[in-house]
């Protein structure tokens, strides 16, 4: 939308997930372009130039747009295999079907897995994309052109891998890169997609794989490549057991240390998963304002444990939630994962009380601008600010005889989207996208996954 010409929302319950919480029980939201113009309680000013549309949004919560934090979308067309594997057991069922990816299945499975996290208020989407088998096409910019179809704002994170089996690792060979290859390839794609803009809506980070996945070299080299460009660094970290003895027997330390030897802390980093944490981890990730994104379901469907999100909190950790891939978590939605987050800390005696329905809503949305270094720009409603915000229905059948909105939405069924805005844009009507055809992107994942099973098969 121009500058100028302003979209104005009226009659709506408002959580800003600003610093003080501020709601309003009925509020307005003035948007003028791509930014949030004005908010507060009551009526929209009067006199008010240029109004090109207005919302009668009764019955409504407006809230920021939510934030993924963590995702792997080519796994959106291998979803419902290894449902009962650990994570390293479901690792060697999948990576030899993974490693024959080419660019059509990677751009269709990211259309499914953007589609359905937009459809259900996401508007900020990141992707850990680490698999590029050799001869599989242009896959970083085939992503990124699904994202921007979309319509949402999005971090790919361009990942690698090094170590394949042959160096005791889990990939084939002909699925990861050589060291040279992994760092050269990664600065091209921040050179050619990175926008540092205040509004941008794609920015790339470094972000190889994992610590049994890469050799110390490629994060070493790899986070003095970001620090060299001025992006942002993603890896997974402390996601099982098994992890951290893999790292004491080859490093003689734990991930977390590790992670510092190699210059993997900080606040331009963020880690997935950090679920087996011990205090003096979390010391370090509050000390150097190290990010986590949080996966809770992926992290149960895994049993890979539960992460220390209230205590991550309390010390000062940065915190965001994730989808994680659909392999994973075959939902592909970050707004269960308010839900889930919430009950999972729960778990154990005397937990009632361990995370709330506001501390959940600001892990999904200013929590994940914070990890994703775009606080100042996105994750809460404030003049100023992007225009990146969502309308729940929160009158219906499933959630109408709970008063407050914030609880509802949290602890209540999935609410419907009536409306979701990125960069002043809308682009989910009444829980349908705008900008995509939901039904031919459900035909193209069915057929892409189709093909890749049976080219695996073949394999």
């Amino acid at each position: 939308m121009a500058a100028d010409q302003r979209i104005v929302i009226e009659n709506c319950a408002i959580a800003t997930v600003d610093a003080n919480d501020t709601e309003y029980a009925s509020g307005y939201v003035v948007i003028n372009g791509n930014r949030i113009e004005s908010l507060g309680a009551g009526r929209a000013p009067e006199g008010l130039e240029n109004v090109v549309r207005r919302i009668d949004a009764t019955g409504h919560l407006v809230t920021p747009g939510l934030v993924n934090t963590h995702h792997h979308f080519y796994q959106w067309i291998t979803r419902g295999l290894a449902t009962d594997h650990n994570l390293f057991n479901w690792l060697v069922a999948l990576y030899p079907t993974w490693a024959r990816i080419d660019e059509e299945m990677t751009y269709s499975a990211a259309q499914g897995s953007l589609a359905m996290m937009a459809r259900g208020g996401v508007t900020t989407a990141m992707d850990h994309h680490y698999v590029f088998p050799h001869g599989s096409g242009d896959l970083s910019g085939s992503i990124i052109r699904a994202a921007r179809e979309m319509g949402v704002r999005f971090t790919l994170a361009r990942g690698s891998m090094d170590r394949s089996e042959k160096d005791g690792g889990l990939p084939p060979d002909f699925a990861v890169e050589t060291l040279e290859g992994a760092l050269a390839a990664t600065e091209a794609t921040v050179e050619e997609h990175h926008d540092a803009s205040f509004d941008a809506m794609t920015q790339v980070a470094v972000a190889p794989c994992s610590p049994f996945s890469v050799s110390t070299e490629l994060l070493r080299q790899g986070a003095e490549l970001a620090r060299r460009l001025g992006v942002r660094l993603h890896t997974h970290g402390s996601e099982t057991v098994e992890e951290e003895k893999f790292c004491h027997e080859l490093f003689g330390m734990g991930p977390t240390d590790y992670f510092e030897s190699t210059g993997w802390l900080g606040e331009d980093v963020w880690m997935a998963h950090c679920v087996h944490m011990n205090d003096s981890d979390i010391a370090a990730f509050a000390r150097t304002k190290t990010g986590v994104a949080h996966c809770p379901s992926s992290n149960a469907r895994l049993a890979a444990g539960i992460a220390r999100v209230p205590d991550m909190l309390a010390a000062g950790v940065p915190v965001g939630l994730g989808v994680d891939g659909t392999a994973s978590n075959e939902s592909g939605e970050l707004h269960t994962e308010l839900r889930n987050a919430l009950l999972i800390n729960r778990l154990g005696a005397h937990r009632e009380a361990a995370l709330n329905a506001r501390q959940a809503l600001r892990l999904g949305t200013h929590g994940g601008a914070q990890v994703l270094g775009r606080a100042a720009e996105i994750g809460s409603l404030e003049p100023g600010k992007l225009a990146d915000l969502v309308l729940w229905k929160m009158d219906t059948l499933a959630h109408a005889s709970i008063a407050d909105p914030v609880i509802a939405l949290v602890f209540g069924a999935a609410a419907p989207v009536t409306a979701s805005f990125v960069n002043g844009r809308q682009i989910v009507a009444d829980n349908r996208l705008l900008t995509v055809d939901e039904d031919a992107v459900a035909r193209s994942t069915r057929e892409q996954a189709q093909r890749l099973a049976r080219i695996a098969a073949q394999g």
